[in-house]
Protein backbone atom coordinates (compact mmCIF):
# COMPACT_ATOMS: atom_id res chain seq x y z
CA UNK A 1 0.00 0.00 0.00
CA UNK A 2 1.45 3.31 -0.96
CA UNK A 3 0.62 6.42 0.36
CA UNK A 4 -1.05 7.68 3.91
CA UNK A 5 -4.82 6.02 3.90
CA UNK A 6 -8.13 7.41 6.68
CA UNK A 7 -10.25 4.44 7.17
CA UNK A 8 -13.48 4.32 9.37
CA UNK A 9 -14.31 1.64 12.31
CA UNK A 10 -17.57 0.09 10.77
CA UNK A 11 -20.01 -0.57 13.35
CA UNK A 12 -19.37 -3.93 14.12
CA UNK A 13 -15.88 -3.13 14.86
CA UNK A 14 -16.62 -0.76 17.67
CA UNK A 15 -15.23 -2.39 21.17
CA UNK A 16 -12.27 -4.27 18.80
CA UNK A 17 -8.96 -3.45 19.93
CA UNK A 18 -6.64 -1.74 17.52
CA UNK A 19 -3.91 -4.23 16.93
CA UNK A 20 -6.93 -7.00 16.63
CA UNK A 21 -8.60 -4.32 13.85
CA UNK A 22 -5.26 -4.49 12.09
CA UNK A 23 -4.69 -7.78 12.12
CA UNK A 24 -8.31 -8.13 10.42
CA UNK A 25 -8.12 -5.48 7.70
CA UNK A 26 -4.08 -5.82 7.12
CA UNK A 27 -3.60 -9.16 7.91
CA UNK A 28 -0.25 -8.83 5.57
CA UNK A 29 1.26 -6.50 8.50
CA UNK A 30 3.10 -8.53 11.00
CA UNK A 31 3.27 -7.66 14.58
CA UNK A 32 6.44 -6.55 15.02
CA UNK A 33 6.03 -3.75 12.86
CA UNK A 34 2.55 -3.02 13.96
CA UNK A 35 4.03 -2.22 17.51
CA UNK A 36 6.57 0.09 15.53
CA UNK A 37 4.24 2.45 13.72
CA UNK A 38 2.19 2.45 17.01
CA UNK A 39 5.03 3.60 19.08
CA UNK A 40 6.39 6.23 16.61
CA UNK A 41 2.89 7.57 16.66
CA UNK A 42 2.62 7.08 12.71
CA UNK A 43 -0.87 4.91 13.19
CA UNK A 44 -3.51 7.20 14.66
CA UNK A 45 -6.87 7.60 15.78
CA UNK A 46 -8.71 10.81 15.10
CA UNK A 47 -5.60 12.26 15.55
CA UNK A 48 -3.99 11.01 18.56
CA UNK A 49 -1.33 8.31 19.50
CA UNK A 50 -2.82 4.80 20.75
CA UNK A 51 -0.96 1.84 22.18
CA UNK A 52 -2.25 -1.53 20.99
CA UNK A 53 -5.00 -2.66 23.58
CA UNK A 54 -6.98 0.82 22.67
CA UNK A 55 -10.80 -0.15 21.69
CA UNK A 56 -12.09 1.70 19.15
CA UNK A 57 -15.55 3.00 19.02
CA UNK A 58 -17.79 3.51 15.69
CA UNK A 59 -17.19 5.88 13.17
CA UNK A 60 -13.67 7.17 14.49
CA UNK A 61 -11.22 7.71 12.13
CA UNK A 62 -7.89 6.00 12.45
CA UNK A 63 -4.55 7.16 9.74
CA UNK A 64 -2.77 4.20 7.51
CA UNK A 65 0.72 5.05 7.18
CA UNK A 66 1.86 3.52 3.71
CA UNK A 67 2.78 -0.42 4.17
CA UNK A 68 4.67 -2.40 2.30
CA UNK A 69 2.33 -5.53 0.51
CA UNK A 70 5.35 -7.71 1.23
CA UNK A 71 6.40 -8.26 4.73
CA UNK A 72 10.25 -8.84 5.23
CA UNK A 73 11.07 -12.48 5.09
CA UNK A 74 11.54 -12.86 8.69
CA UNK A 75 7.50 -12.15 9.30
CA UNK A 76 5.14 -15.18 9.19
CA UNK A 77 2.74 -15.09 7.06
CA UNK A 78 -0.70 -16.60 7.94
CA UNK A 79 -1.06 -19.96 6.45
CA UNK A 80 -3.88 -20.95 3.62
CA UNK A 81 -6.33 -23.38 5.84
CA UNK A 82 -6.13 -26.79 4.26
CA UNK A 83 -8.34 -28.77 2.54
CA UNK A 84 -8.31 -31.38 5.20
CA UNK A 85 -8.22 -28.96 8.33
CA UNK A 86 -11.40 -26.93 6.76
CA UNK A 87 -12.97 -30.33 6.33
CA UNK A 88 -12.03 -31.35 9.66
CA UNK A 89 -12.94 -28.20 11.16
CA UNK A 90 -16.94 -27.99 9.19
CA UNK A 91 -17.43 -31.64 10.81
CA UNK A 92 -16.58 -30.81 14.06
CA UNK A 93 -19.79 -28.31 13.67
CA UNK A 94 -22.38 -28.72 16.51
CA UNK A 95 -24.42 -25.74 16.12
CA UNK A 96 -24.64 -22.85 13.41
CA UNK A 97 -27.19 -19.83 13.26
CA UNK A 98 -26.88 -16.70 12.50
CA UNK A 99 -24.92 -15.23 15.35
CA UNK A 100 -22.85 -18.52 16.77
CA UNK A 101 -21.07 -21.33 15.88
CA UNK A 102 -20.11 -24.11 17.75
CA UNK A 103 -17.53 -26.98 17.58
CA UNK A 104 -15.95 -30.09 19.02
CA UNK A 105 -12.76 -28.69 19.53
CA UNK A 106 -10.26 -32.09 18.92
CA UNK A 107 -7.49 -32.83 21.88
CA UNK A 108 -3.89 -31.96 20.78
CA UNK A 109 -5.11 -28.84 18.16
CA UNK A 110 -4.41 -25.11 20.47
CA UNK A 111 -7.23 -22.77 20.25
CA UNK A 112 -4.16 -19.91 19.39
CA UNK A 113 -0.45 -19.62 18.63
CA UNK A 114 2.02 -19.01 20.81
CA UNK A 115 5.91 -19.61 20.87
CA UNK A 116 7.07 -21.88 18.20
CA UNK A 117 3.18 -23.22 17.53
CA UNK A 118 2.31 -22.18 13.90
CA UNK A 119 -0.57 -25.03 14.02
CA UNK A 120 -3.66 -23.71 16.24
CA UNK A 121 -7.62 -23.09 15.75
CA UNK A 122 -7.66 -19.28 15.60
CA UNK A 123 -5.52 -19.15 11.88
CA UNK A 124 -8.04 -21.84 10.72
CA UNK A 125 -10.91 -20.43 11.02
CA UNK A 126 -11.87 -19.15 7.73
CA UNK A 127 -13.02 -22.34 7.38
CA UNK A 128 -15.81 -21.70 9.30
CA UNK A 129 -16.69 -18.41 7.34
CA UNK A 130 -20.00 -20.32 5.55
CA UNK A 131 -20.59 -17.02 3.54
CA UNK A 132 -20.09 -14.64 6.20
CA UNK A 133 -18.06 -11.66 5.25
CA UNK A 134 -16.31 -12.13 8.48
CA UNK A 135 -14.83 -15.08 10.22
CA UNK A 136 -15.99 -16.23 13.53
CA UNK A 137 -14.32 -14.99 16.13
CA UNK A 138 -13.22 -16.85 19.54
CA UNK A 139 -14.92 -16.07 22.74
CA UNK A 140 -13.34 -18.12 25.06
CA UNK A 141 -10.83 -20.71 25.21
CA UNK A 142 -9.49 -24.56 26.24
CA UNK A 143 -6.35 -25.89 26.92
CA UNK A 144 -4.46 -27.50 23.86
CA UNK A 145 -4.54 -31.37 25.08
CA UNK A 146 -8.92 -30.41 25.92
CA UNK A 147 -11.09 -31.77 24.05
CA UNK A 148 -14.93 -30.75 23.23
CA UNK A 149 -17.51 -28.09 23.26
CA UNK A 150 -16.06 -24.10 21.60
CA UNK A 151 -18.50 -21.53 21.21
CA UNK A 152 -17.32 -19.34 18.18
CA UNK A 153 -19.09 -15.86 17.38
CA UNK A 154 -20.02 -14.81 14.06
CA UNK A 155 -19.17 -10.94 13.92
CA UNK A 156 -18.10 -8.35 16.47
CA UNK A 157 -21.05 -7.53 17.88
CA UNK A 158 -21.91 -11.26 18.85
CA UNK A 159 -18.29 -11.46 20.53
CA UNK A 160 -19.15 -8.53 22.72
CA UNK A 161 -21.77 -10.13 24.17
CA UNK A 162 -20.55 -13.58 24.75
CA UNK A 163 -17.86 -12.01 25.93
CA UNK A 164 -19.73 -10.08 28.47
CA UNK A 165 -21.64 -13.55 29.10
CA UNK A 166 -18.60 -15.26 30.14
CA UNK A 167 -17.08 -12.04 32.22
CA UNK A 168 -20.50 -12.31 34.11
CA UNK A 169 -20.90 -15.93 34.91
CA UNK A 170 -23.53 -16.35 32.94
CA UNK A 171 -22.39 -19.15 31.30
CA UNK A 172 -22.41 -22.75 32.35
CA UNK A 173 -19.89 -25.27 31.53
CA UNK A 174 -19.34 -28.58 32.51
CA UNK A 175 -16.44 -30.80 31.81
CA UNK A 176 -16.42 -34.64 32.09
CA UNK A 177 -13.02 -36.36 33.27
CA UNK A 178 -11.73 -39.43 34.17
CA UNK A 179 -9.24 -39.67 37.29
CA UNK A 180 -7.00 -41.90 38.69
CA UNK A 181 -8.35 -43.18 42.15
CA UNK A 182 -11.88 -42.38 43.82
CA UNK A 183 -12.48 -38.65 45.64
CA UNK A 184 -13.42 -39.33 49.41
CA UNK A 185 -16.81 -37.62 48.68
CA UNK A 186 -18.74 -38.38 45.86
CA UNK A 187 -20.14 -34.72 45.41
CA UNK A 188 -18.60 -31.45 46.47
CA UNK A 189 -16.81 -28.27 46.25
CA UNK A 190 -12.95 -27.74 45.65
CA UNK A 191 -12.22 -24.19 46.97
CA UNK A 192 -8.67 -23.48 46.12
CA UNK A 193 -6.87 -20.55 44.86
CA UNK A 194 -4.17 -20.78 41.82
CA UNK A 195 -1.07 -18.86 40.98
CA UNK A 196 0.68 -19.28 38.06
CA UNK A 197 4.41 -19.50 38.11
CA UNK A 198 7.12 -19.15 34.95
CA UNK A 199 9.07 -22.79 34.93
CA UNK A 200 11.90 -24.26 32.42
CA UNK A 201 8.84 -26.53 30.97
CA UNK A 202 6.39 -23.71 30.61
CA UNK A 203 3.74 -22.11 32.92
CA UNK A 204 2.66 -24.21 36.18
CA UNK A 205 -0.54 -23.27 38.32
CA UNK A 206 0.12 -23.99 41.91
CA UNK A 207 -2.12 -23.56 44.49
CA UNK A 208 -1.22 -20.65 46.60
CA UNK A 209 -3.75 -19.02 49.18
CA UNK A 210 -2.14 -15.52 49.86
CA UNK A 211 -0.69 -14.80 45.91
CA UNK A 212 -3.31 -16.86 44.05
CA UNK A 213 -6.86 -16.24 42.49
CA UNK A 214 -9.93 -17.63 44.05
CA UNK A 215 -10.97 -20.74 42.32
CA UNK A 216 -13.72 -22.86 42.89
CA UNK A 217 -15.20 -26.01 41.01
CA UNK A 218 -18.34 -28.15 41.77
CA UNK A 219 -17.74 -31.80 41.32
CA UNK A 220 -19.99 -35.07 41.24
CA UNK A 221 -18.82 -38.58 40.91
CA UNK A 222 -20.70 -40.93 38.17
CA UNK A 223 -19.52 -44.05 38.07
CA UNK A 224 -16.09 -45.68 39.13
CA UNK A 225 -14.03 -48.82 38.12
CA UNK A 226 -13.17 -50.42 41.37
CA UNK A 227 -10.89 -48.15 43.58
CA UNK A 228 -8.72 -47.37 40.56
CA UNK A 229 -10.63 -45.09 38.27
CA UNK A 230 -13.74 -42.34 38.59
CA UNK A 231 -15.74 -40.70 36.13
CA UNK A 232 -16.47 -36.84 36.94
CA UNK A 233 -18.17 -34.46 36.08
CA UNK A 234 -16.51 -31.18 36.35
CA UNK A 235 -18.32 -27.87 36.66
CA UNK A 236 -15.71 -24.74 37.24
CA UNK A 237 -17.53 -21.40 38.51
CA UNK A 238 -14.88 -19.32 37.98
CA UNK A 239 -12.19 -19.75 34.80
CA UNK A 240 -8.09 -20.36 36.31
CA UNK A 241 -5.47 -22.04 33.58
CA UNK A 242 -5.55 -25.27 34.69
CA UNK A 243 -8.42 -25.22 37.26
CA UNK A 244 -9.65 -28.68 36.60
CA UNK A 245 -6.12 -30.05 36.30
CA UNK A 246 -5.24 -28.78 39.76
CA UNK A 247 -8.41 -29.11 42.08
CA UNK A 248 -8.30 -32.82 40.50
CA UNK A 249 -4.69 -33.16 41.76
CA UNK A 250 -6.35 -31.66 45.21
CA UNK A 251 -8.73 -34.31 45.60
CA UNK A 252 -6.27 -37.15 45.50
CA UNK A 253 -7.20 -38.19 42.13
CA UNK A 254 -5.60 -36.53 38.89
CA UNK A 255 -6.91 -36.59 36.11
CA UNK A 256 -5.42 -39.56 33.80
CA UNK A 257 -3.57 -38.76 31.02
CA UNK A 258 -2.38 -36.00 33.31
CA UNK A 259 1.27 -36.26 33.29
CA UNK A 260 2.52 -32.62 34.32
CA UNK A 261 0.25 -32.11 36.96
CA UNK A 262 0.05 -35.73 38.27
CA UNK A 263 3.42 -37.11 37.36
CA UNK A 264 3.42 -41.24 37.24
CA UNK A 265 0.51 -41.07 39.31
CA UNK A 266 -1.67 -39.87 36.65
CA UNK A 267 -1.48 -43.29 34.53
CA UNK A 268 -2.66 -46.63 34.98
CA UNK A 269 -0.19 -49.46 35.00
CA UNK A 270 -0.89 -52.25 33.43
CA UNK A 271 -4.14 -50.89 31.26
CA UNK A 272 -4.21 -50.63 27.42
CA UNK A 273 -5.38 -46.97 27.96
CA UNK A 274 -3.90 -44.08 26.16
CA UNK A 275 -1.84 -41.72 27.76
CA UNK A 276 -3.55 -38.87 26.82
CA UNK A 277 -5.47 -36.30 28.92
CA UNK A 278 -8.79 -37.31 29.88
CA UNK A 279 -10.30 -34.08 30.38
CA UNK A 280 -13.54 -33.12 27.68
CA UNK A 281 -15.76 -29.94 27.71
CA UNK A 282 -18.90 -32.32 27.46
CA UNK A 283 -21.36 -28.96 27.70
CA UNK A 284 -22.32 -25.67 27.09
CA UNK A 285 -25.39 -23.53 28.07
CA UNK A 286 -24.84 -20.18 26.99
CA UNK A 287 -27.63 -17.36 26.65
CA UNK A 288 -28.31 -16.84 23.11
CA UNK A 289 -27.86 -12.95 21.47
CA UNK A 290 -31.29 -13.75 19.49
CA UNK A 291 -33.06 -14.89 23.14
CA UNK A 292 -33.28 -17.34 25.61
CA UNK A 293 -30.21 -20.10 26.74
CA UNK A 294 -29.08 -22.55 23.99
CA UNK A 295 -27.41 -25.75 25.60
CA UNK A 296 -24.73 -27.92 23.39
CA UNK A 297 -23.04 -31.00 24.44
CA UNK A 298 -20.16 -32.63 22.45
CA UNK A 299 -19.72 -36.58 22.18
CA UNK A 300 -16.80 -37.82 23.76
CA UNK A 301 -13.12 -38.18 21.53
CA UNK A 302 -12.17 -41.64 20.70
CA UNK A 303 -9.64 -42.45 22.81
CA UNK A 304 -11.93 -41.31 25.86
CA UNK A 305 -14.77 -44.01 24.39
CA UNK A 306 -11.89 -46.09 24.23
CA UNK A 307 -11.55 -45.76 27.96
CA UNK A 308 -14.91 -45.78 28.90
CA UNK A 309 -15.12 -49.00 27.18
CA UNK A 310 -12.14 -50.47 28.91
CA UNK A 311 -13.75 -49.05 32.03
CA UNK A 312 -16.90 -50.48 31.90
CA UNK A 313 -18.27 -46.73 31.86
CA UNK A 314 -21.17 -46.24 29.97
CA UNK A 315 -22.67 -42.57 28.44
CA UNK A 316 -25.87 -42.99 28.86
CA UNK A 317 -25.82 -43.26 32.83
CA UNK A 318 -25.19 -39.72 32.95
CA UNK A 319 -28.88 -38.13 32.23
CA UNK A 320 -28.49 -34.83 33.99
CA UNK A 321 -25.72 -32.62 32.36
CA UNK A 322 -26.62 -29.24 34.43
CA UNK A 323 -28.01 -29.76 37.81
CA UNK A 324 -28.89 -27.57 40.57
CA UNK A 325 -26.87 -26.60 43.40
CA UNK A 326 -28.34 -24.87 46.45
CA UNK A 327 -25.02 -23.22 46.76
CA UNK A 328 -22.61 -22.70 44.01
CA UNK A 329 -20.16 -20.21 45.79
Amino acid sequence: MSGVLTLQVKSDEAGMRIDRWFKQRFPQLGHGRLQKLLRTGQVRVEGKRVKSGTRLEQGQKIRIPPIDPSPPKFEKVTPVVSKADAKDLKDRVLHQDEDVIVINKPSGLAVQGGSGLSRHLDAMLDALRFGAEDKPRLVHRLDKDTSGVLLLARNASVARILTNAFRTKTVRKLYWAVVVGVPQASEGFVDLALAKLPGQHGERVVPDAPEGKKALTHYRLIDQAGGKAAWLAFEPLTGRTHQLRVHALALGTPILGDGKYGGREAFLDGEDIAGRLHLHARALRFPHPAGGFLEIKAPLPKHMLETFKALGFDERQEQELFIEVNDLG
